[in-house]
């Protein structure tokens, strides 16, 4: 059995949105690429579906901009709720190692165990 596809109308209508926001908001999530019949009409996966409820959340209820909802959905960030912009950078990890062998160093010396070098 084939999976349920929603025409751009059908969409927009389960989502209580307009069709022209969901074309905008193609241009602007690289994530939204629905299927297209020959004849250009979009055609949304229940993954669409799903994709195009996150983007509603993050942009109208966490209040969002766009630049902000795609770092989110592309993962370099997060949404922090106890930031009042709520986004997050997400850490990069090779920094985050380098600062950790920075304050292992940083650790010895105050313990005394290796002595500064001049």
């Amino acid at each position: 059995m084939s999976e349920k596809m929603y025409r751009i109308g059908e969409a927009a209508e389960l989502l209580n949105l307009k069709s022209y926001v969901l074309r905008f908001w193609e241009t602007e999530f690289p994530q939204l690429a629905p299927l297209r019949t020959d004849h250009g009409q979009r055609l949304y996966s229940e993954e669409h579906i799903a994709l195009l409820r996150r983007i509603k959340q993050l942009l109208h209820e966490q209040g969002m901009t766009i630049d902000g909802a795609r770092r989110v959905l592309d993962g370099t960030a997060v949404v922090d709720q106890s930031r009042p912009e709520g986004l997050a950078a997400v850490p990069d990890k090779a920094f985050i190692g380098l600062l950790k062998q920075e304050l292992t160093a940083l650790r010895r010396i105050l313990a005394g165990q290796v002595e500064e070098k001049p």
